[in-house]
């Protein structure tokens, strides 16, 4: 393959003579030759004879150089191109050029492979959406022209470059992840495309039958955990019991709410990775909204003694669509991360405020606790993760809190982000949509 085109450079520069752009080369010298031969007879060999043969070599050198010249450019570019074409055909994912008449210029092997066509039936082809009609080329059209696939989730912003979509299909049963750009020349006129196309079959069913072994030992676990959670709690009603036994009743049943939370955590992060958490948005007035949640939060920050303070940013209404299950979780986790990680007599407080020039309301959540390490900040929303410092002051915990409110809020097009200081506090900050055209039309699986 093109590996080798190293090698054979010295037979490539003997051929540069043979190359399209040698053409000028060879009729300057040719003309000239036959010139100088001309004018020599014509002197009869005399002196003059010989200038002017000199004179007519040299005023045909520029010329003849200038078509040596482009020969070997030619040359050049067939030798990058060789290699170009080596290094595409042996890559793994399939690569897919063509114009804007979707002429198909090149097909790699990977191509061939994932969508069963022979190249030398598609190149210089000119596949269109009437394609899809053709059993052998339904799959390639339909990859092609993503709107006539089966299924379709964009991961990129539209009207960007790459545009980057997840296609997935029955028949055959695949999963492609097709990277698209423009091709465009040095003064930026567009030549083309490019599809990059990652077979990610194997990859999701993987992912996918996790997923759904997480999700059955969650529900089986769930039934007889809520039966040993109402056991403890009508124990708990029993007054004829001693104090030993109410404080070991009391332990088991804050165990079994924290493997309640858990499992239901775990229930909740299959729904997100498949795209079946389910969202019902309705108008919500978000200073009343937040307000209540931490009305509610009263009684834990006396038990934490704890002061929580709402900064309303001068709002004293402000109508979002939201759906309220779902954004009390988000706001609900934050605030009891606040309580839970905050220092003895410290404080929460909550803030909005309308982004400037964008249509956006912040949301901030504040405290005056432990903070977490530089290098864990961006850690934080990750499955599983939780900070070295707060594992030492709350040994339970599942990690899929943030996990979870992160999703949440990108759901309804909004932002999370999180700034601290070690040993001085944590804000987190989060950002909603006032315009609800922001909010994503559909639910999109994480795979």
């Amino acid at each position: 393959m093109s590996m080798a085109a190293p090698h054979n450079e010295p037979a490539h520069n003997a051929n540069v003579f043979k190359q399209p752009g040698a053409g000028p080369f060879w009729i300057a010298w040719t003309v000239g030759l036959t010139a100088a031969i001309v004018a020599l007879l014509a002197s009869g060999g005399r002196l003059l004879g010989w200038v002017s043969l000199v004179l007519i070599i040299l005023s045909h050198a520029p010329l003849a150089y200038q078509g040596l010249r482009r020969a070997a450019q030619n040359l050049g570019q067939k030798i990058s191109a060789g290699r170009l074409e080596g290094v595409i055909s042996n890559l793994e994912d399939a690569v897919i050029v063509y114009d804007h008449s979707f002429r198909i210029l090149i097909f790699n092997s990977a191509a061939e492979k994932i969508f069963g066509v022979p190249r030398q039936k598609i190149l210089d082809q000119t596949i269109g959406p009437d394609k899809v009609n053709s059993p052998e080329l339904m799959f390639l059209t339909q990859t092609l022209f993503p709107s006539l696939a089966p299924a379709v989730i964009n991961r990129s912003r539209p009207n960007s470059f790459p545009q980057i979509a997840d296609v997935s299909f029955t028949s055959p049963e695949k999963e492609l992840r097709v990277f698209t750009d423009r091709i465009v020349g040095e003064d930026g006129t567009p030549l083309g495309f490019v599809k990059v196309i990652r077979d990610r079959t194997r990859e999701v069913q993987f992912i996918k039958s996790k997923s759904d072994f997480v999700s059955l030992a969650a529900h089986q676990l769930r039934t007889p955990l809520t039966a040993i959670n109402w056991t403890f709690e009508s124990l708990m009603g029993n007054q004829q019991l001693g104090e030993a036994d109410r404080s070991l009743i009391q332990n088991g049943l804050s165990a079994t709410k924290n493997l309640l939370k858990t499992v239901n955590d775990l229930l909740e992060t299959t729904e997100i990775e498949e795209g079946k958490f389910g969202y019902r948005y309705e108008e919500v007035d978000l200073v009343k909204f937040i307000g209540e949640i931490l009305a509610n939060a009263q009684i834990v920050a006396q038990k934490y003694g704890l002061s929580v303070y709402f900064d309303k940013g001068g709002l004293n209404e402000l109508k979002l669509r939201v759906d309220s299950n779902k954004m009390g979780v988000a706001v609900s986790n934050l605030i009891d991360n606040a309580m839970k990680y905050n220092s003895k007599n410290g404080s929460v407080t909550v803030s909005l405020k309308p982004v400037k020039d964008q249509p956006y309301v912040q949301v901030a959540i504040r405290d005056t606790g432990i903070g977490i390490p530089p290098g864990d900040v961006e850690r934080l929303f990750r499955k599983f993760f939780r900070a070295p410092n707060a594992q030492k002051i709350q040994a339970d915990g599942s990690g899929l809190g943030l996990y979870i409110t992160k999703n949440i809020i990108q759901q309804h097009g909004g932002n999370i982000w999180a700034e601290s200081t070690l040993g001085r506090g944590t804000t987190f900050f989060f950002t909603l949509p006032i315009d609800p055209s922001l909010i994503p039309k559909a639910e999109r699986p994480l795979t």
